[in-house]
């Protein structure tokens, strides 16, 4: 995995410390003290994951992953000492064991960890460990320790913590010049920090329904897995240094608790095969899975199904993936992640109008589900439904306007019926919602030379440049005076 942003921006920042290297962030010159207002630290987690989205490879733009990760993510924030608070979780496709908090509660996963964990509650408590970091401010108090006395100097060293969370062999590369040691002392949370967040991640876990078990066993299987590694221990152990002393504290918290057993969801079970099905060969996906199901070594068998579903549609043997598929629904089981498979092979069939019922009916079971939502719109789209498409995308727009990915299909609908204007104005806001002020009034600028718009729509595009400009301009003030 390359976090090239991270590493060229670290890179950057300790060769030029008086500057801020991230996109649309303030120079708040060296007068500034080393804290780190909350809004401040928003603003720079959603530009670095407005980076993530737009440039690293290995991000994993799936929004039934990054849909399972948000729903249980949101549930443990819910149990935690900070149950409205605005956390976003996402992602990483990178077989290495880790999980990060970033600034502003922006919560990366490996897909490696969801491999790894062998339940729910293991996952769940990676998960909640990473949320008492935010919590608890561990971040943003750890770079104030270093006593370092401006704002640029303590991004620098925040972009050094995720760009080693990330990758620990990005490290090497980025830490550069004669502060490296002052990065280095960066680069794992404190003892004292990694405790803090295993007593209160441990407390959500429990407040959340989870098996507490769970996190003390995730833990001490990869520190056992760690003694393998040597001096190249996993990426979490470096991040998140282990103790004996911790695990211990752990299990007995753990065994002074009433056991309860705790079953994984079938999504988690599902997110996993999906995982499995995408690696390697489309072929040896589909080995893996028929041999599963063949030898009943599975620890859900309507996973197993899907998964050899998920690899025979990668394997382009679309007949076999409908009888398999009618298998799989033969178990009656309920997700949408199975009901998005059901139409995916319904529309490689051919059979457009049946993808399109299943769709429906599911939406009206799991309205939540984008993959159903993108689904659905695309679907229409395929099949030159266009008016229907931008009436249904308008539906979602009004429950959830900063969804950039409608706003992407939109314009493509608009620009499939030859609407230049309304093409460019949708276009705009998919780039605002990115963070790119700069192109979403570019995109307007087009609008406002399509001829094809009315006396309104002119309008409304004129009055939305005037106030990206003015946005613009408040932007550019922030970078110059911090405010």
């Amino acid at each position: 995995m390359r976090f090239f942003i991270f590493s060229l921006a670290l890179a950057f920042a300790v060769a030029n410390p008086s500057i801020v290297t991230a996109d649309n962030l303030p120079d708040l010159g060296e007068s500034a003290r080393a804290d780190l207002p909350q809004q401040l630290e928003r603003r720079l987690g959603q530009s670095i994951m407005n980076d993530i989205r737009l440039r690293e490879p290995s991000y994993v733009d799936d929004p039934e992953i990054n849909d399972y990760l948000n729903r249980l993510g949101r549930g443990l924030v819910e149990a935690s000492s900070n149950p409205n608070g605005d956390f976003h979780f996402f992602a990483i496709r990178d077989n290495s064991v880790n999980a990060f908090a970033m600034f502003g509660g922006f919560i990366g996963v490996n897909t490696g960890t969801l491999l790894t964990a062998q339940s729910e509650s293991e996952l769940a408590g990676v998960i909640s460990h990473e949320i008492a970091h935010v919590t608890q401010n561990h971040l943003a108090r750890q770079i104030a320790r270093q006593n370092q006395s401006t704002i640029p100097n303590m991004i620098a060293m925040g972009l050094g913590i995720l760009a080693a969370r990330s990758n620990s062999a990005v490290t090497a590369a980025t830490i550069l010049g004669t502060q490296a040691s002052a990065v280095q002392a960066q680069l794992a949370y404190t003892r004292e920090f990694e405790r803090e967040a295993d007593r209160m991640g441990y407390q959500t876990l429990d407040k959340a329904g989870f098996d507490v078990r769970g996190m003390g066993d995730f833990f001490e299987r990869l520190q056992k897995a760690g003694h393998l590694y040597e001096t190249n221990a996993p990426v979490y152990l470096r991040s998140h240094p282990l103790t004996v002393e911790r695990i211990s504290d752990m299990q007995n918290r753990a065994q002074g608790s009433p056991y309860r057993q705790i079953v994984s969801s079938l999504d988690f079970y599902l997110i996993r095969a999906k995982l499995r099905a995408l690696m390697g060969t489309p072929r040896e996906a589909v080995n893996e899975f028929t041999t599963q199901i063949k030898d009943k070594k599975y620890a859900s068998l309507a996973a197993a199904r899907y998964g050899l579903v998920v690899a025979l549609m990668r394997a382009k043997d679309i007949s076999a993936a409908r009888r398999e598929m009618e298998l799989l629904q033969s178990l009656k089981v309920a997700s949408p992640i199975v009901a998005f498979l059901a139409a995916e092979v319904r529309a490689a069939l051919g059979d457009l109008s049946t993808a399109q019922a299943i769709f429906r009916e599911a939406l009206q079971r799991f309205p939540q589900a984008k993959s159903l939502v993108y689904g659905y719109a695309e679907s229409l789209y395929s099949g030159r439904q266009y008016d229907q498409a931008l009436v249904f995308i308008d539906t979602q727009l009004q429950l959830n306007a900063a969804d950039y990915s409608l706003y992407g299909l939109q314009a493509k609908t608009y620009a499939a019926l030859g609407k230049r204007l309304l093409q460019h104005r949708a276009q705009a806001e998919f780039y605002l919602l990115q963070g790119r002020t700069g192109a979403a009034i570019e995109q307007l600028q087009f609008a406002q030379q399509a001829s094809d718009g009315n006396f309104y729509e002119q309008s409304a595009v004129d009055a939305r440049l005037r106030e990206l400009r003015k946005l613009q301009v408040e932007e550019d003030k922030q970078k110059r005076n911090g405010g």
